[in-house]
């Protein structure tokens, strides 16, 4: 695995580097060796944040973890991705999906409506979006943690939103014209 390392409000250390290569190399078992790890250190009032994106042909595994130690943090990150990509593992090869980036020896394992004016947008964000099945969308919200996904649907051709519910559900919403 490639690792793309870099900082903000840090200087990434060589002890840093290594604790890095050490605690995600664990993760190489699980990904060919030209998978491409982009990992960013930063440090926020005193919070050690670390970000560690592993993008794949269709799908992106993506974990992030603050702390008071930087150590702490990339321990814990690294086993928030090892989790992600064993659960997803079968998923993935149970929907015929692009597997070229896992390593065949792991491969073969067994609101309010009063608020409405406080409402201020302070990000904004510009993607692809990308021709899937509901089931993929799935998959891919998980891997990146996130609790809702836009995607077209594939059999519909319509933009389509995937959700979280309670219980460990999903929803998806689709549109009515």
């Amino acid at each position: 695995m490639n690792y793309i390392i870099s900082g903000k409000n840090i200087d990434v250390t060589e002890g840093l580097k290594q604790a890095v290569y050490d605690k995600l190399g664990r993760l190489e078992k699980f990904f060919n060796d030209d998978a491409k790890a982009q990992v960013t250190l930063s440090v926020e009032k005193e919070r050690q944040k670390i970000e560690v994106t592993i993008p794949m042909k269709g799908h992106i595994v993506r974990a992030e973890q603050v702390s008071d130690d930087m150590y702490v943090s990339i321990d814990m990150v690294a086993e928030i991705i090892e989790r992600q990509v064993v659960r997803y593992k079968k998923k993935i090869i149970d929907q015929k999906q692009d597997i070229s980036f896992f390593n065949d020896v792991f491969l073969e394992e067994d609101d309010d409506d009063d608020e409405v004016d406080d409402i201020q947008i302070i990000r904004s964000k510009k993607f692809a979006v990308k021709p899937m099945y509901p089931e993929d969308a799935c998959v891919q919200m998980d891997l990146l943690g996130h609790n809702f996904f836009v995607f077209l649907n594939a059999e519909t051709n319509e933009v389509c939103v995937v959700y979280k519910r309670k219980g460990n559900t999903y929803g998806l919403i689709e549109p009515e014209f």
